[in-house]
């Protein structure tokens, strides 16, 4: 036994030196929230991690292209539907001005709202886009989104 070598003294440097690492590690994947941060930890599982984290970004991504293509179909059926229920009044009100009991100012009159009917379906016509592409009048069509 020498003087000089506390050997108590190492063994607990040692062991501060153990917990200290264990503590850094620990620390990492609360920070990370990653059970394996980085390749040092474990290459196999990091690697095939990163691959699912890429596919899950991937994936994310489609789904939100494929949320805006909802949105575009839902805002063109919403106008298409629309546009169906003034359809069927403007077929009532012509239906009703082709009656032959009817005198010229109650033809007149139905003709003023079967125009002002067809005005709507043009407004809605005009008027139904997503961001700024007309999805029913006329204009730029063209939406794309990723599948």
């Amino acid at each position: 036994m020498s003087i000089r070598t506390n050997t108590a003294a190492m063994k607990a440097l040692q062991n501060l030196n153990a917990t200290a690492a264990q503590l850094a590690v620990t620390q990492n994947r609360i920070s990370t929230g990653l059970k394996v941060a980085s390749a040092k930890d474990n290459g196999a599982v990091w690697a095939i991690a990163s691959y699912q984290r890429s596919q899950i970004s991937s994936i994310e991504v489609l789904q939100t292209s494929l949320n805006r293509g909802k949105s575009v179909i839902d805002v063109a059926m919403a106008a298409g539907e629309s546009i169906s229920d003034i359809f069927t009044l403007m077929k009532e009100k012509a239906l009703a001005a082709s009656d032959t009991s009817l005198d010229t100012t109650a033809r007149a009159a139905l003709s003023e709202e079967f125009m002002t009917l067809a005005k709507q379906v043009d407004r809605i016509s005009g008027t139904s886009s997503f961001n700024g592409a007309s999805l029913i009048g006329n204009g730029d069509n063209n939406i794309s989104v990723l599948a």
